[in-house]
């Protein structure tokens, strides 16, 4: 199979310098990294990739049956791994591609050497103990919402999501995003980012991590944040000067800088 056309994989930035993968989140492709690459591309490797059933990934490769489960994405990051030979990658995963990539970094650890996790959310539902930000009467209704009328839930949802009203542009691009997805595959992809529960997985994390959270966010509130940076040991917490969930798009100078600086700290 050819990983690169079904993952419509590119990449861009110096060869032979330090790699980053870049993974996007439910409803999303890799044009949400667009106004964060030019800066990495500068002194990285940047690989950009969509998830199969997102973006112009191959709509064909697509089964409910592996995309049903986090595993499934994470299948799709090692298979891009293995495809460039990447060694010891910096993965910067957004919203679920987050726990995503944690999944990945235990499944194939000589293929990813540290995580930055930009607005990550474990779990979504509230728990004793636990703030998600929903209950799950809320999650039952956002799904059945979605799954009743999906375009019209991308309208309401997506700029709730994005945040910054004053700023209605960003909003539309996410609606238009979410819209161009596949409803069938979205609602998968829906289920599989609402309902799984990862925060088990966190406890085995033991790459150089960096947690992103924002100011604000209706979907990831900062106790979540704090949550992801205490479970995982020795992880950094940067709390961006941000509002919404997709501070890649709405705040890019702040996430670079945010991701930059954690890059020399690895050195």
């Amino acid at each position: 199979m050819d990983i690169r056309r079904r993952n419509n994989v590119n990449v861009t930035g110096p060869e032979g310098a330090p790699v980053l993968l870049l993974a996007h989140g439910f409803g999303c492709d890799q044009n949400m990294w667009r106004l964060v690459v030019p800066a990495l591309a500068k002194r990285y490797r940047v690989v950009l990739f969509d998830y199969v059933g997102s973006g112009g990934s191959d709509l064909s490769a697509w089964s409910e049956e592996r995309y049903s489960s986090l595993q499934g994405y994470a299948a799709d990051v090692v298979d891009v791994c293995e495809e460039l030979d990447l060694r010891k990658a910096v993965f910067v995963g957004h919203s679920v591609s987050a726990m995503v990539g944690v999944l990945a970094a235990q499944a194939a650890p000589e293929r990813i050497g540290a995580l930055v996790m930009v607005t990550p959310s474990p779990c979504y539902i509230d728990d004793e103990g636990y703030r998600g930000g929903f209950s799950t009467e809320d999650i039952d209704e956002l799904l059945a919402s979605l799954e009743a009328n999906y375009l019209g839930w991308s309208s309401a949802m997506a700029p709730v999501i994005m945040g910054n009203p004053e700023r209605p542009e960003l909003g539309q691009e996410l609606t238009n995003s979410f819209c161009a997805t596949d409803p069938d595959i979205a609602r998968v992809f829906a289920r599989t980012t609402f309902l799984t529960d990862s925060r088990e997985d966190l406890k085995g994390v033991s790459v150089p991590t960096l947690v992103l959270e924002c100011e604000q966010d209706a979907i990831a509130p900062r106790e979540v944040g704090a949550h992801v940076h205490g479970a995982i040991p020795g992880s950094r917490l940067v709390t961006l000067d941000a509002t919404g969930h997709c501070p890649q798009l709405s705040a890019p100078e702040a996430t670079t800088g945010a991701i930059l600086d954690f890059l020399e700290y690895l050195k």
